[in-house]
């Protein structure tokens, strides 16, 4: 068993790689298998297409991600004094750490920034089928906090926030980690800015 999952995951992660530097139309399936030394026949066994072997590349980030996310949100739950800004750090704080995981978590912020960017209706509805149900837990919990807003108030401005820690998790900003700031420092602090930067603009009149 061990060697069909190292190459399953090594087609993966080089799939990731190429999908965030090229684009999903863009990466060859003849790209994946060179970059990761298999043939077209291990691919085709490990996920049957190059539509699945992207889906995959997202499952293998996007249940991990939100599995944290939502043990996180359920621990939240479980607290009678919950604050705003303790929703919005289990949705943020999970991500934030996934971004800046070394085993591959910047790239995957790039081809998390693709699915979008270049307007594949299949994979947005894949996204949207697989993890939309994910995002609307936490606007229910949202919705509690802030029942000031109207529903498609609270939606705007929740694509906001996602917007802006899609901008955080990339490394875009002019804010880069100083040579003597730890990762786990530079990500705290980044999670504590988004978290006071979300929550004021969420309860704006």
């Amino acid at each position: 068993m061990q060697p069909n999952f190292s190459t399953r995951e090594r087609i993966l992660g080089v799939a990731e790689t190429l999908f965030a530097r090229h684009g999903f139309a863009g990466a060859s399936l003849r790209q994946v298998t060179a970059a990761a030394k298999v043939n077209l026949a291990a691919v085709n066994y490990h996920f049957g297409s190059k539509e699945s072997l992207i889906e995959e590349v997202f499952r293998r980030r996007l249940d991990e991600l939100n599995r944290h996310r939502l043990a996180a949100l359920a621990a939240v739950a479980t607290n009678p004094g919950r604050q705003l800004e303790d929703v919005l750090d289990a949705f943020i704080r999970p991500a934030l750490e996934q971004s800046m995981d070394s085993a591959g978590g910047a790239a995957f912020v790039r081809v998390l920034a693709r699915a979008y960017a270049e307007h594949d209706e299949r994979l947005r509805r894949f996204l949207s089928d697989n993890y939309g149900y994910v995002l609307r837990e936490f606007a229910t919990a949202f919705a509690r906090l802030l029942p000031h807003l109207r529903k498609d108030e609270l939606y705007w401005r929740l694509d906001i926030v996602a917007g802006a820690l899609t901008y955080a998790m990339a490394d875009f900003g002019m804010i880069k980690r100083k040579d003597d700031v730890s990762e786990q420092n530079h990500r705290e602090q980044s999670a504590q800015h988004l978290v006071r930067f979300a929550a004021a603009g969420l309860r704006a009149p």
